[in-house]
């Protein structure tokens, strides 16, 4: 529902055809082309580094699937609980994070992911590098449009302008990893685990996490309602069974299976869900191809990070999980009708699209993850700093829409509809 008021041109947005309103046959052939090549991909993936990376790689096209029929945002959320007081989309992250928290406690608390390997929590030291970081992902999300998994998804979904959102954090990681020694070298609190605070242990911590995700929804429902903000106007969507498979998705369907197969991904690899860490993998691959010294990078000269770049972006968790979220939303919005590639973008817009993504990039580098490896991954571990990071965040969005103006890019407004 909207209501009529005199209104400013909108911001150019590159948005799927099923979300303009306008219904779409499926692009089979597009879809059997996304499918080949997931199939392609995926024997691979399972040829060169094993069954783990294989099954990841599919868990990824899963994402990509539920993340584009869902419309599942992380941006659009906060933007709109920033400007306009909306809730509905930070209370679908809460349902998420509740959700994904009574999963992780169970096998995080016995310590056994699938075949025999180690289950262990997303943590991160509290300190400068996660408030900071935190804030500027949040200040580039307002600018570049979309947040990590977003990203990922539109550009699987044809959105031309994403791909310079993409290049833009690829280069940020990278650059995050370059400089990632300055940030660990200053003081921090070290990490905080609510499930290691005595008494509380995972059952207290989860019990702890549920009552500030309950009153999180609550603060969003007296906010909504103290402004009477409109209600969300959503997709057109398909009837019956064809609803699955042509959208659109109510966000409480994308909230719970994307805390299933962020649960998923925990048993599986013994890690929850990641993004950012895959840009730093190919920035610095690149980098290393055109004679770059990457090596003598600290970042690089960890064990664990070394090892990671020794396998390759074809087995490292969230390089083959990046790669099947791309194909899956791909194949998602083409049996939507709804993969379209745009060929021109705006000037300011693509401007906003690189600079959003650096800082993103940047950011999530030195906070230790983004909206889904420290946010979302590290609120349902149960650690601080994803708390932290969500707050920082939220700063950086009301940062980032003082600021969007400058690129010709609108605001939502309390007399428009929510979309």
């Amino acid at each position: 529902m909207s209501t009529t008021s005199v209104r400013t041109p909108r911001t150019p947005q590159v948005r799927p055809a099923a979300e303009a309103g306008t219904a779409r046959p499926p692009q089979l052939g597009i879809a059997l082309v996304g499918l080949l090549a997931a199939l392609g991909l995926g024997l691979i993936v399972h040829a060169r580094s094993g069954t783990v990376p294989a099954v990841l790689f599919a868990i990824g096209g899963a994402f990509g699937f539920v993340l584009f029929h869902s419309r599942f945002g992380f941006t659009s959320a906060w933007r709109q609980l920033v400007a306009v007081r909306n809730g509905a989309g930070l209370r679908a992250h809460m349902l998420m994070i509740g959700v994904a928290a009574t999963l992780f406690a169970p096998l995080l608390a016995v310590g056994v992911a699938w075949r025999g390997a180690e289950a262990t929590p997303s943590l991160a030291p509290i300190g400068l590098g996660v408030t900071l970081g935190a804030l500027l992902f949040g200040i580039g999300m307002q600018l570049g449009g979309s947040c990590a998994s977003g990203t990922l998804f539109a550009v699987g979904s044809g959105q031309s302008a994403i791909l310079l959102t993409l290049g833009g954090f690829v280069a940020g990681s990278t650059l995050g990893a370059l400089t990632f020694g300055f940030w660990t070298d200053l003081p921090d609190l070290g990490t905080v685990s609510l499930a290691e605070v005595q008494p509380l242990g995972y059952l207290g911590a989860w019990l702890l996490t549920i009552a500030v995700v309950l009153g999180i929804v609550a603060a969003t429902l007296v906010l909504g309602r103290r402004d009477r903000v409109p209600p969300v106007d959503r997709a057109p969507v398909a009837r019956g069974l064809a609803r699955a498979v042509r959208g659109s998705w109510p966000l409480w369907v994308g909230a719970l299976l994307l805390a299933g197969l962020n649960a998923l991904t925990l048993w599986v690899s013994g890690s929850a869900w990641g993004i950012t860490f895959a840009f730093s993998l190919w920035g610095s691959k690149l980098l290393d191809a055109v004679g770059v010294d990457i090596a003598s990078w600290g970042y690089w000269q960890d064990p664990v990070n070394a090892a990671k770049y020794q396998a390759g972006f074809l087995a490292e968790m969230t390089s083959v999980m990046d790669l099947g979220i791309i194909l899956g939303a791909l194949v998602a919005s083409s049996l939507a009708g709804a993969f379209v590639v745009h060929r021109r973008i705006p000037g300011r817009l693509a401007l906003g699209a690189v600079v959003g993504g650096l800082m993103m990039g940047y950011g999530a580098r030195i906070a230790y993850g983004c909206n889904i490896g420290a946010y979302f991954g590290g609120i349902a571990s149960f650690s601080l700093h994803g708390w932290l990071w969500g707050a920082m965040a939220l700063v950086g969005t009301a940062v980032g829409l003082r600021l969007r103006p400058l690129l010709g890019l609108s605001n939502p407004r309390p007399t428009d509809s929510v979309c």
